[in-house]
């Protein structure tokens, strides 16, 4: 029983418009060569730059450099900027599940009625 609900929870969240538009937006991303580009290369630079902390030692200055250029004109991305968005409204719909489930489960401890299995 608890799965069959599980997946009912799933199923409308999939069609909730918060799915829809991360998902909308997730594709539009992952369409813009440059902006991956951009994400992959910051991606290295940050390990390269947890890599150096690791060893006690400064990032090259021009990596600093390129990852703040890098970094500024992802923010600035429309496609970025509208991806970050429409995940932002899924996580949030997320954590409100999560708290409803929460709730649901304090009032099962609650209860004095046991359900069978």
């Amino acid at each position: 029983m608890i799965w069959e609900k599980a997946r009912e929870v799933g199923r409308l969240v999939a069609q909730s418009d918060e799915y829809k538009a991360f998902k909308r937006a997730n594709t539009q991303m992952a369409d813009d060569r440059d902006l991956v580009a951009s994400l992959n290369r910051l991606n290295e630079l940050q390990m390269g730059f947890a890599r150096a902390m690791e060893q006690g030692t400064e990032p090259p200055e021009a990596e600093q450099n390129e990852f703040e250029l890098l970094a500024g004109s992802v923010q600035v991305s429309p496609v970025y900027q509208s991806y970050a968005s429409a995940q932002a409204n899924f996580d949030r719909l997320m954590v409100r599940i999560q708290e409803e489930i929460a709730k649901g489960v304090e009032a099962g401890e609650q209860s004095r009625i046991i359900l069978p299995s």
